[in-house]
């Protein structure tokens, strides 16, 4: 399997991080997707990225939650230095957030929109972060579309409607911990869309999946989250890793 979204640099791990990522080896997780959030902890997530040469491996962007009036710009020049000095298989996290700050709707666009410049120009997949933002993050996909733009809706948490959406965006759905939980609502429909549209993330170190939830969520989890996906399509385990392998495999050009 292949955790396309988890925050091993997060200092949630600082103690036990080794250990963290040797259970989800032992798990049979062969690779971890690292998405960026600012400057701040670009240097921890690339020395983890050395570490684990080939497992681990690290995205470039700027998280919406971290666009801020006094530094967004500068922070995407740390970006744009990055993506010309080495190659990252996608862009991510970017996108727009509107649960914790309204008042930077502006520069997020802005931000976004320019992330996803660079995106097409170097024919990267974008990893999307959308909260109570979607129709927001479609007006700019709308506004951007590509034949080259696509990537991943991660932690996907929309309706049927929405997930068609992005799916017609040329878009897939990083499923997580949400599709086990009671209020998910997302498990009342996801057997509707394909599950070639599929990816699996943990997020971790947030949105552990039942029975973990409210606690640390670490890339060992993914399994669960396999699990409920075979409840949902009722397939085997084997079908749900080896499907949902190939598209993180398709989507990252592994």
């Amino acid at each position: 399997m292949i955790d396309t979204h988890t925050h091993l640099y997060a200092e949630e791990f600082d103690e036990d991080r080794k250990e963290a990522i040797q259970r989800a080896l032992d798990k049979g997780i062969t690779k971890f997707y690292l998405p960026a959030i600012d400057s701040e902890s670009h240097e921890k997530m690339l020395r983890l990225e050395t570490e684990y040469p080939g497992q681990v491996i690290a995205m470039m962007g700027l998280h919406p939650c971290y666009v801020k009036p006094e530094s967004w710009e500068k922070e995407l020049d740390v970006v744009k230095n990055y993506l010309e000095e080495k190659d990252f298989p996608a862009i991510g996290e970017i996108g727009i957030d509107l649960y914790w700050d309204k008042t930077t709707l502006d520069i997020q666009i802005k931000a976004f929109e320019q992330q996803i410049d660079w995106a097409i120009e170097k024919d990267l997949p974008i990893v999307i972060h959308t909260r109570e933002s979607f129709d927001e993050t479609f007006e700019v996909l709308e506004r951007k579309k590509h034949p080259k733009l696509r990537g991943i809706f991660h932690c996907f948490s929309g309706d049927l409607e929405q997930a068609k959406h992005a799916i017609d965006l040329n878009f897939i759905l990083g499923i997580g911990g949400v599709v086990t939980f009671k209020n998910g609502k997302i498990d009342q429909f996801l057997n509707e869309i394909p599950l070639n549209k599929i990816v699996l993330e943990t997020d971790s170190p947030y949105l552990a999946p039942v029975p973990h939830r409210g606690k640390r969520n670490e890339s060992s989890y993914l399994d669960l989250v396999a699990g409920k996906l075979v409840n949902i399509y009722g397939k085997d385990f084997s079908e749900i890793d080896e499907m949902t392998t190939e598209n993180a495999k398709r989507i990252f050009r592994i």
